[in-house]
């Protein structure tokens, strides 16, 4: 006799019952798809339906950790904290005899409520999904309770992703970064298991080669033909070796010309696009290529503030969408190997072959210089970079 039982959050196919979620609105940025769905491996609508609402439940407790990072709740500034009223009061809620009782979760919404003050999205979102996928593998426990068996476990589950090295290193690098922040900051005395995890670190990853001379050539030549507003900005990168980021980023205000009719690019921090590092704050002689497509910047008549409009439509500049893109371009016309971040790496090379001094080679590209004498005075003039 068939079983009647209603199971919710699940659908029947070929017999077989499938577990099925709809994402809320809020939480999609979490995930790359709106709705969950996988088979729950049973004929039966009993075993069908314990396994659906255990799923549910432990999504539904997800989802509360990921709302409270982003959400004040009721009460939530009294949550391990000693509140008294008046002189002798007795604390309203004690603090826990460990802070080992900080879960994961949660110290993820106390690592970006310290270090994310004025962070980008991308800062937050990598330390919520690192995490996440940590809570995926091993669950949401509280900081002490991970061992290295669990962060062996991630690691696995990394790697069986198809995470290349690199990849691995920053969710690793991150995952440690919430943990020994936040156990600082509860005075937890933590020994991180996610330290000193052992993976191949090359496994996957590509060294990125510098764009070759004659593609340089021929890709500056199909700029200047092309003419228009993409093109300007692979011309600028490819004679300046700006990350594309800090160029796709500048304003008009930010190109400009000297007594001599000379052209600095000036590279600042804006609330639309931040920069990698304090270095990175610099300005740049324009030559070559990367003068002619800052004159044409300027020749053309907009209202936009914006040097390239076309990647500063909303409040961040769109470095990812500007990136696949010219990528795109570059590689039918250069070759597969051939990046804008190629240029990057050509610069360096174009400057040791006319044997630029290393610290001037630095202050050029925004590199970080090692020594605490480079950080006194204020670099070189624009007549020596030039």
């Amino acid at each position: 006799m068939p079983e009647t039982i209603s199971c919710p959050f699940t659908f029947v196919k070929d017999g077989v019952f499938y577990f099925t979620r709809r994402i809320p609105k809020e939480l999609l940025e979490h995930y790359s798809s709106p709705r969950i769905a996988y088979s729950l491996r049973t004929r039966s609508a009993r075993i069908a339906e314990a396994r659906a609402r255990r799923a549910a439940d432990q999504l539904d407790e997800y989802w509360y950790h990921l709302r409270s990072q982003r959400t004040e709740l009721p009460g939530k500034h009294m949550l391990r904290q000693m509140i008294t009223v008046g002189v002798g009061a007795t604390p309203l809620m004690s603090p826990p005899a460990s802070t080992s009782a900080v879960q994961l979760s949660e110290a993820v919404g106390v690592y970006l409520r310290q270090k994310g003050r004025g962070k980008s999205k991308t800062f937050h979102r990598a330390a919520e999904r690192a995490c996440g996928y940590v809570i995926d593998v091993c669950g949401d426990r509280p900081l002490d309770a991970y061992t290295k068996s669990d962060a062996n476990a991630f690691r696995d589950a990394l790697i069986a992703r198809g995470l290349a090295g690199s990849s691995i290193t920053r969710v690793f690098g991150t995952v440690r970064a919430v943990t020994n922040f936040a156990a600082s900051e509860m005075g937890l005395a933590l020994t991180n298991p996610f330290a000193g995890v052992y993976y191949d670190r090359d496994a996957g990853v590509t060294e990125r080669q510098p764009v070759a001379t004659e593609a340089m050539d021929a890709i500056q030549q199909l700029c200047k033909a092309a003419d228009d507003e993409m093109r300007w900005l692979v011309a600028l990168v490819s004679d300046t070796g700006m990350r594309l980021g800090e160029a796709a980023g500048l304003l008009r205000e930010d190109l400009e010309a000297d007594a001599k009719g000379k052209i600095v690019a000036h590279i600042r921090l804006h609330p639309w696009r931040r920069l990698k590092t304090k270095g990175s704050e610099r300005a740049v002689p324009l030559e070559g290529m990367a003068e002619w497509a800052a004159k044409r910047v300027l020749a053309t008549s907009g209202r936009s503030k914006f040097a390239f409009p076309r990647y500063n439509t909303g409040e961040m500049t769109n470095a990812n969408s500007a990136s696949a893109a010219l990528n795109k371009w570059m590689k039918e016309h250069a070759g597969q190997e051939t990046t804008m971040h190629g240029f990057r790496h050509a610069m360096r090379d174009r400057l040791r072959a006319v044997e630029c001094p290393a610290d001037i080679v630095d202050q050029i590209g925004g590199w970080q210089t090692d020594g605490v004498g480079h950080s006194y005075g204020s670099g070189y003039p624009i007549e020596v970079l030039r």
